[in-house]
């Protein structure tokens, strides 16, 4: 049988996955114990020990200067601001795509200034943001929209436009006007699709996010990095950027699950 058409069991394919997180381990703890051998104080590559130690202080001994667990009150902060900008993003994308791809006249209005919003680097306004809503949270969330929503915006519209028109013109034939056509027809078959563009978003919003909480913040997961980094603290930097990668990625499964659930019939002949 040809290498092309043969695929790996389900136990096959953990062990295989598994394989380069296990090498890269191997490798850190190689080079840590080296480095930590030549200068026991060394920095760069903290040992298993300091790991767990800054895991303990940071996830279960309340702060003295606040009395708050430092990691679950960033983690808060971060997953709400997330949440909402996100949240934006969405209904505004869904609104906007949904007629941009219906109406003729709304997209001669509408898409070239979305196109042209999509290109603008969100990080380049980020300045512009804290001039205009302050240092709070306002313009973190503003960020994460602004450099979300457009993207969200166009691929609605193109689903939107991918439609068979033969739907639009037959419910136009049984008398279904412009607002039932969007509620009954368009609706329900691009909500799925918004779903995964939700989804496929969240990684630049996450960035979006850690920039904005690294230069104007008192408490979240990209303030925390980007303060303990004047000590070189990476045992307290390398374990956040795994929780932030863990976060992101129970997210994203947590929105493949809800698309399936809420959605079953999207995808089964693809």
């Amino acid at each position: 049988m040809r290498l092309i058409n043969q695929r790996p069991s389900r136990g096959a394919a953990i062990i295989v996955a598994a394989l380069p997180f296990a090498a890269l381990v191997v490798i850190y703890l190689t080079f840590s114990d080296i480095r930590l051998e030549a200068n026991p104080q060394d920095k760069l590559l903290p040992s298993v020990e300091s790991f767990a130690d800054a895991i303990r202080r940071m996830a279960f001994e309340p702060s003295v200067r606040t009395g708050k667990i430092l990691l679950w009150a960033d983690t808060a902060a971060s997953l709400q601001r997330l949440f909402i900008g996100i949240g934006v993003s969405a209904l505004a994308g869904f609104t906007f795509g949904v007629l941009n791809g219906m109406i003729p006249w709304f997209s001669a209005a509408w898409s070239p200034l979305v196109r042209v919003l999509s290109m603008i680097p969100p990080i380049a306004i980020l300045p512009i943001l804290f001039i205009m809503f302050g240092l709070g949270e306002l313009s973190k969330v503003v960020l994460i929209v602004f450099g979300t929503a457009p993207f969200i915006m166009r691929d609605m519209e193109q689903r939107v436009r991918e439609l068979p028109r033969e739907q639009i013109v037959k419910a136009q034939t049984l008398d279904a006007n412009t607002w039932q056509i969007a509620v009954r027809v368009v609706a329900p078959q691009v909500m799925p699709r918004l779903m995964d563009a939700v989804r496929l978003s969240l990684g630049a919003a996450w960035l979006f996010l850690i920039a904005a909480e690294a230069i104007a913040s008192t408490e979240g997961l990209g303030y925390r990095i980007f303060l303990v980094r004047r000590y070189l603290a990476m045992d307290v930097i390398l374990p956040y950027v795994a929780w932030i990668t863990l976060l992101a990625f129970l997210l994203d499964a947590a929105f493949r699950k809800l698309n399936a659930f809420l959605f079953p019939w999207y995808g089964t002949n693809r």
